[in-house]
């Protein structure tokens, strides 16, 4: 998982997908716009199952503005409501870190990635992808679920939320491609072809697998070779 960072905000009338916009914290700071600490707002369940009010990205910006938010709280947005992530651990970040090494080293030219980029799919729901992968031409302003070539997600302690709730996720908005990989046994569940809310084609691989893209040729990930 990654920081809610939001480095882009849907602007008003902005259509599903798209994620054109400046950067939140700019706004934040921008002349003239009030600053306040953040407040220590605590977690509830005291509303589960009921009906709650559906925030937006645009009501999240004005959050983080306000200190409602901390600017370096770690949170998705998923239909309207605001949800928490677990700590990084130390196993989460060390392959983390392989893996951007090993992306930037070998992506085709034509190609780039960006780790913890807010991935804003629509106007009230945002993800962080623990890497995204996007054609150089459409750049990272244009990312979208039609740009979005590979999505990857380390997972940990969020496993079961990155194989269940956040894999239909990806699925409903069409990404074509989601890699979720477990620290703790190093098996990689490849995600393809998005129906409605799920995927038609799911295989598991073990660490020894050799790790190609369906969407883009040039690229081989070994798990194997991560110490």
């Amino acid at each position: 998982m990654a920081t809610a960072r939001l480095p882009r905000v849907l602007t008003h009338g902005t259509r599903r997908g798209s994620t054109n916009g400046p950067n939140v914290l700019a706004l934040a700071a921008r002349p003239g716009c009030a600053t306040f600490p953040p407040m220590n707002v605590p977690l509830t369940h005291a509303a589960e199952g009921l009906e709650r009010r559906a925030f937006s990205v645009q009501d999240v910006i004005r959050m983080v503005e306000m200190g409602v938010l901390g600017r370096e709280e770690r949170f998705e947005l998923i239909g309207g409501e605001i949800v928490p992530m677990s700590p990084k651990g130390i196993r989460h970040e060390r392959l983390k870190q392989w893996l951007n090494e090993q992306l930037v080293k070998n992506l085709p030219p034509g190609l780039q990635t960006v780790p913890e980029t807010s991935f804003y799919l629509s106007e009230d729901t945002f993800i962080e992808p623990d890497f995204v992968v996007y054609p150089r031409e459409s750049g990272l302003e244009n990312l979208s679920p039609q740009t979005c070539l590979l999505a990857i997600e380390i997972a940990d302690s969020s496993l079961a939320y990155d194989l269940g709730r956040k894999a239909q996720l990806y699925a409903e908005f069409g990404i074509r491609e989601l890699w979720v990989i477990d620290v703790g046994t190093m098996t990689t569940t490849i995600h393809r072809s998005p129906a409605g809310s799920a995927y038609s084609d799911i295989a598991r691989h073990e660490a020894s697998a050799q790790l190609v893209p369906l969407m883009f040729a040039g690229l081989t990930v070994d798990l194997s070779r991560y110490a």
